[in-house]
Order: C-alpha cells, then structure tokens, then sequence
C-alpha cells in the first residue's frame, strides 16, 4: 500500500527512480540489472553517479554503460511502469554514439572448450589480435 502511494507521489511530482525509468524505457532487460548497474557506477544522472533510487524528470541526461556500450538518452517522459518499444522509444532521446561494427570490434581468438591454457605462443597471438602486443 505504501508503495503504490509512493508510486502515485512520484508520477504526479514528474519524477521516477532512475533504475524503475532505465527498466521502464527498455534500457536493461530487468529492474535488477538496473538497480545492479547504478549500484556499480555505470549509470549517471547529469554527469553525477545515480543510486538506484534518484530521481529523474524531463530533461535530465541518463548515461549507461551496458552491454559493452555507453547509451546517452535525454528524459522526454519520467515513466515508473514498463511500456510497449514504441512508447519506450517516445520517453528519451537518444544521442548515443552508434555501436562499434564487427570490423571496429576486432576479431577476439576463441579456443575449443576443454582446449586447456594457452601455450606463451597461443598468448602472444591473442595479445597481438587484442592490440595489446
């Protein structure tokens, strides 16, 4: 009960908890991972690092890195319930910088399950595929 009264405060305020938004607008695929990345230091709010329950109205910039990339959306809409792709997509707007292509990636060395350790030449080759030799 005390929840939903919260919920009702926060939506009429024009805010909600940035990990509910990062969920609601389909940013992550659950809460959890949400509440996990503020938690960790991938999600900021305004250039500032956001705990799970900040809030977030129009207008603030949301940065995440997840996935292996960083997202930057602008908040059009604060929404607290989990919504269809396409009103998702009408919520922020997002000025992320487009993924890396498989070329920009690079290609990783990848070995048989069971194939134990690398031997020092199989290291070197991976480094040197890395960009780290």
């Amino acid at each position: 009960m005390a929840e939903a009264q919260t919920q009702k405060a926060a939506t009429e305020a024009g805010s909600a908890r940035v990990d509910a938004w990062i969920w609601s607008v389909r940013l992550t695929k659950t809460r959890s991972v949400a509440a996990t990345a503020c938690r960790a230091g991938h999600v900021k709010v305004n250039g500032d690092r956001a705990k799970p329950a900040q809030p977030v109205r129009a207008g603030d910039e949301v940065r995440l890195f997840h996935a292996g990339r960083e997202r930057i959306v602008v908040v059009r809409r604060p929404v607290t319930k989990r919504v269809g792709a396409p009103v998702a997509v009408e919520c922020y707007v997002d000025n992320s910088p487009p993924p890396p292509t498989v070329v920009e990636a690079g290609v990783v060395g990848i070995r048989d399950r069971g194939a134990g350790r690398p031997t020092k030449r199989e290291r070197r080759e991976i480094e040197t595929l890395r960009g780290r030799g």
